[in-house]
C-alpha cells in the first residue's frame, strides 16, 4: 500500500514539474504542447553535435589523406572551419525543411515552434540558431580550454554561462535567449493517438467516398454515426440484435448520399467505420476553411441567409 502512495506521489511530482503552452494557431483551435525539459534539449543537441562533428571529421581526414597532406595543426584548424561551416546551415536547413526539426529533435521527439501560433519563418529560424553559436558553441569551446585561461577571462566565462542557464530556467517556455529572439520555443511533439475501434485500414481501402457524397452531412450526424459506432467497435461480434440495425442504418445512408457500389450485410459495420472518418477529415477540411456544417440542413440554412 505505501510503495502504490509512494508510485502515486512520484507520478504527481513529474505531473507537476512538466510545462504545458497552449498554442492558437490561425483556425483558432487551441493546441496544448509540453515544453520540452532542458534535459531532452541537451540530449538532442549532443545527437547533432555528434552527426555535424561527424561529417567533418569525415571531410577533414579525406583532406589529410590527400597526397600533399596537411599537419596536425592545419588539420586541426580545418575541422573548426568545417564545424562553424557545417553546423549553423545544418541546423538552419534542417529545421526549415523538416518543420522545426533536426535529426537530434527527430529522434528524442522533440520540435520547434512559432510561440504566435503561426508556421516557422526563415528569419525566425535563422536568428535562434545564429543566436546558438554564441550562446552554447562558443562558450562550450571556451569551457574546454578553460584551464589555459587567466582569472578574468575564467570569471566572464563563469558569469556568461550562468546567465545562459539562468535565462530558460526563470521563463515558463524554458526559452533561451535566441528563442526569445525568434519567438519560438521547444516542445515535444504529441504522439498521434487514434481510436483503435476507429482506425481500421482494411476498412478505408474497401470503400471510398466523393465528395459529392460527403456533403450530404454535417457535424451532428457524425456525432450521432460516432456514438452507434462506439457501441459497435470493428474489433469485437455485433450482437444479433443490433445486426440488422446498423444494416439498415447503413442501407438508409447509402440511399441519402447516392453510394451505388453494393455492401454486403456483414460488411454494413466495416461501411459505417470507413463512412465515419472520411466524413470527419472532409468536415475537419471544411472548418480549416472557415465553413462550419452542423446538420444536414446546412445547405438550407445558407441559401436562407443568402437572401
Amino acid at each position: 500500500m505505501a510503495r502504490a502512495r509512494n508510485a502515486a506521489e512520484a507520478a504527481r511530482q513529474d505531473a507537476a514539474r512538466m510545462r504545458y503552452a497552449m498554442l492558437i494557431p490561425p483556425e483558432g483551435v487551441p493546441v496544448r504542447f509540453e515544453i520540452a525539459s532542458l534535459m531532452s534539449r541537451l540530449g538532442a543537441q549532443i545527437i547533432d553535435i555528434l552527426i555535424t562533428g561527424f561529417g567533418a571529421l569525415a571531410i577533414t581526414l579525406v583532406v589529410a589523406l590527400l597526397p600533399f597532406g596537411l599537419g596536425a595543426q592545419p588539420a586541426f584548424v580545418l575541422f573548426s572551419l568545417l564545424m562553424l561551416f557545417i553546423r549553423a546551415p545544418y541546423y538552419i536547413l534542417a529545421e526549415l525543411f523538416w518543420n522545426g526539426q533536426t535529426l537530434g529533435k527527430r529522434l528524442t521527439g522533440l520540435r520547434v515552434l512559432a510561440a504566435d501560433g503561426r508556421g516557422l519563418t526563415t528569419h525566425g529560424v535563422v536568428a535562434r540558431n545564429l543566436m546558438k553559436e554564441v550562446e552554447v558553441f562558443i562558450p562550450g569551446t571556451m569551457l574546454l580550454g578553460a584551464a589555459s585561461l587567466g582569472w578574468f577571462w575564467s570569471l566572464i566565462l563563469f558569469v556568461w554561462i550562468a546567465i545562459l542557464l539562468i535565462v530558460p530556467l526563470s521563463n515558463k517556455k524554458r526559452q533561451r535567449i535566441g528563442d526569445i529572439l525568434a519567438n519560438t520555443y521547444v516542445a515535444r511533439q504529441p504522439k498521434v493517438i487514434l481510436m483503435p475501434d476507429l482506425t481500421v485500414s482494411k476498412a478505408e481501402a474497401e470503400f471510398v467516398f466523393s465528395a459529392d457524397q460527403l456533403e450530404h452531412y454535417g457535424r451532428f450526424e457524425l456525432q450521432t454515426l460516432e456514438t452507434l459506432l462506439r457501441a459497435n467497435p470493428l474489433d469485437k461480434p455485433v450482437k444479433k440484435a443490433m445486426r440488422q440495425t446498423l444494416i439498415e442504418v447503413a442501407a438508409q445512408i447509402r440511399r441519402k448520399i447516392g453510394y451505388e457500389e453494393a455492401v454486403p450485410d456483414n460488411r454494413a459495420l466495416a461501411f459505417l467505420h470507413a463512412l465515419y472518418r472520411a466524413q470527419r477529415a472532409f468536415l475537419e477540411q471544411k472548418q480549416l476553411f472557415g465553413e462550419v456544417r452542423d446538420d444536414k440542413y446546412h445547405q438550407e440554412k445558407d441559401a436562407k441567409s443568402d437572401r
